[in-house]
């Protein structure tokens, strides 16, 4: 494995417009191949939430570099299920996992005052955003898999998008509920086994109902993301 250590790049608005621009022409195997050639790997941060159809864009990465590291939040809180489909997509893609949480002290005060219920920004805070802001500034590039249709806020984002001091690369997010779900049949991708039970986009235990899309996050709250992406 390549273990140089690469500075942090930063990147002109002209240059994000051209990466738009070529990536918007690929396919997302593609995309994820061309990542690969305009950036070094140690540069790379892909995190996933194991959520719903994660199998997707985790498989391609897989099967385009095996050494891709794949950050997961592990906020304390996640269902069952969510862990158990974790382990399943590991040992089937033969990911390399590695998982990064708020402190004991933070994830703590979190349980003890259930901050999900009076102030789930907050919540959202301390067990997603702060842990991984201590690891992404060492790298370039975080890898999402943020779909347009998702949500008002992911519909105005591109391919490419810098966002809190690093390069954002969404690269399934022109993928339609329909391509996405036909690829997943397509290539026989385990779905999360919440999506049976009527879960469509799967987050903290406290915080998720069934429901579709992203309707069953936060319910009954106009909150609609966590704070990772904005």
């Amino acid at each position: 494995m390549n273990d140089t250590i690469l500075s942090k790049r930063t990147f002109s608005s002209e240059e994000i417009k051209e990466l738009n621009k070529k990536y918007h022409l690929l396919s997302v195997e593609d995309r994820v191949a061309q990542l690969y050639e305009d950036f070094n790997e140690n540069e790379v941060m892909l995190t996933s939430s194991f959520a719903a159809t994660s199998a997707l864009l985790l498989s391609i990465f897989a099967s385009t570099n095996a050494r891709q590291k794949i950050y997961f939040i592990d906020t304390g809180y996640h269902f069952d299920e969510t862990i158990e489909y974790k382990a399943k997509l590991t040992e089937l893609y033969g990911l390399d996992v590695v998982s990064v949480g708020a402190s004991d002290e933070d994830h703590a005060f979190t349980t003890a005052n259930k901050t999900w219920q009076s102030d789930p920004e907050l919540c959202c805070s301390i067990n997603k955003v702060k842990p991984l802001e201590l690891i992404k500034k060492k790298f370039s590039v975080w890898v999402s898999g943020l779909m347009w249709w998702q949500s008002d806020h992911r519909a105005s984002l591109d391919i490419f998008e810098e966002r809190g001091g690093i390069l954002k690369f969404y690269p399934l997010l022109d993928v339609s509920p329909e391509q996405r779900d036909e690829y997943i049949k397509e290539h026989n991708y385990p779905f999360h086994p919440l999506i049976a039970k009527g879960y469509h986009s799967i987050g903290c235990k406290h915080c998720t109902v069934p429901g579709d899309d992203r309707s069953g996050r936060w319910n009954n709250s106009p909150k609609t993301e966590c704070g990772l992406h904005l």
